[in-house]
C-alpha cells in the first residue's frame, strides 16, 4: 500500500510540534525549512489536517499552526485520513463479471465479493487498525533523546536566522 509523502510530511510536522513544546504558532515556512520541503505542497498539507482537526492555524505575523488536540489523541491513521481522504485503497472493479471470461456465469456465483477484493479489504483493515493503534505521543515517545536535541536545536538556529 502505497501512500503519498504528504502522509509522511504530515507525520513529521506533527512530531516536530510535540519535541518543540511551543506555545506559540509554529510557522509553517519554518516547517518547511525544517525538512527543505516546498512550503506550497507543505501549506496544502498543513491546511488539511487543519481541516481535519488535527491542527490549529493563526494568520498574521505571528501565526503559524500547533497541534489542535493531545498527541495521544492523534492517531496514523487521522493524519493518513486528513491528508490522503477516507476511501479504501482498493476499489474492485468486478472484472469478473466482464468480457467472454463471465459468460455463461450464474448470477449467484458474483453474490459474494471475489477472493482478491476479500483478500484487500482484509489487508486495508489490517493496516488502517495497526495505524489507528499508534499515536503521535506513541512516535514522539519512541524517540531517541538525540533526535529531539537535535530537531530543537536546528529549530532554534533557523529561528534565529530568520
Amino acid at each position: 500500500m502505497r501512500t503519498s509523502e504528504g502522509v509522511e510530511w504530515g507525520l513529521h510536522c506533527c512530531l516536530t510540534l510535540v519535541w518543540l513544546g511551543e506555545t506559540d504558532p509554529v510557522p509553517s515556512a519554518r516547517l518547511a525549512a525544517m525538512f527543505e520541503l516546498s512550503p506550497t505542497y507543505l501549506n496544502k498539507v498543513l491546511q488539511r489536517l487543519t481541516r481535519a482537526g488535527l491542527l490549529t492555524s493563526a494568520s498574521g505575523p505571528r501565526g503559524g499552526v500547533r497541534l489542535a488536540r493531545d498527541p495521544a489523541r492523534i492517531t496514523m491513521m487521522d493524519v493518513v485520513t486528513a491528508v490522503e481522504g477516507p476511501d479504501p485503497l482498493f476499489a474492485c472493479a468486478e472484472i469478473r463479471q466482464q468480457g467472454v471470461s463471465a459468460e455463461g456465469a450464474h448470477p449467484r456465483e458474483f453474490t459474494r465479493p471475489c477472493g482478491i477484493a476479500a483478500a484487500m479489504r482484509r489487508a486495508e483493515l489490517a493496516w488502517r487498525r495497526e495505524l489507528a493503534a499508534r499515536t503521535v505521543a506513541d512516535l514522539a515517545q519512541d524517540a531517541p533523546t538525540t533526535t529531539i536535541t537535535r530537531v530543537r536545536t536546528n529549530y532554534a538556529r533557523l529561528t534565529s536566522t530568520t
